[in-house]
């Protein structure tokens, strides 16, 4: 991928204006978008050796953090939506196609949150499988995938550097977007 081209349609490049109001889902989107402003950045570039990198033997590739992440950003959208998370659908796909259904699924939970589409309470983590299913508040959401997928994020960041492809430095995550831009 170039570092603006083929991904300018993604959402992310910058973090959206911040809501006037605060409300627990308002929160909760803004730190959905901060993991999607991080997530958009430290993926963007990433080359076949990147992906493949691995820090030890017993470690994830970078590609399987990203798998994994896509998995948290179902978690943390599928609830808002009113439906069941269903155990053992996993999906394979491309890098490319991973990264897109990834950013989106965070655009669409940070959407129904701003939006006023989805309450929290309205919201609960429904994991649904075969012979059992387990239901719990989406605060779980704030300190189960949404932190577990920013440390993620970190760990791709830290991945690249370690392979040869360093994180962009113009990229401010205290401002939500790319100095000098």
């Amino acid at each position: 991928m170039n570092a603006q081209g083929e991904s300018d349609h993604l959402p992310f490049a910058e973090i959206p204006q911040h809501p006037e109001e605060y409300s627990a889902e308002s929160v909760t989107a803004r730190m959905i978008e901060g993991l999607g402003f991080r997530y958009h950045w430290a993926t963007e570039g990433l080359r076949q050796e990147d992906l493949e990198f691995k820090p030890s033997a017993e470690a994830r590739t970078s590609l399987e953090t990203l798998q994994h992440i896509f998995g948290l950003s179902r978690t943390i959208l599928i609830p808002l939506r009113s439906e069941p998370i269903l155990r053992g659908s996993d999906e394979k796909m491309t890098f490319a196609a991973l990264r897109e259904a990834t950013l989106m699924n965070l655009k669409d939970a940070a959407d129904l949150l701003r939006q006023g589409k989805a309450l929290l309470k309205d919201s609960p983590i429904i994991f649904q499988g075969a012979n059992r299913s387990s239901e719990y508040p989406y605060w779980n959401n704030l300190n189960g995938p949404i932190a577990d997928a920013i440390w993620h994020v970190g760990q791709v960041v830290s991945f690249r550097r370690s392979s040869g492809n360093p994180f962009d430095s113009r990229v401010s995550v205290f401002q939500g977007k790319l100095r000098g831009s």
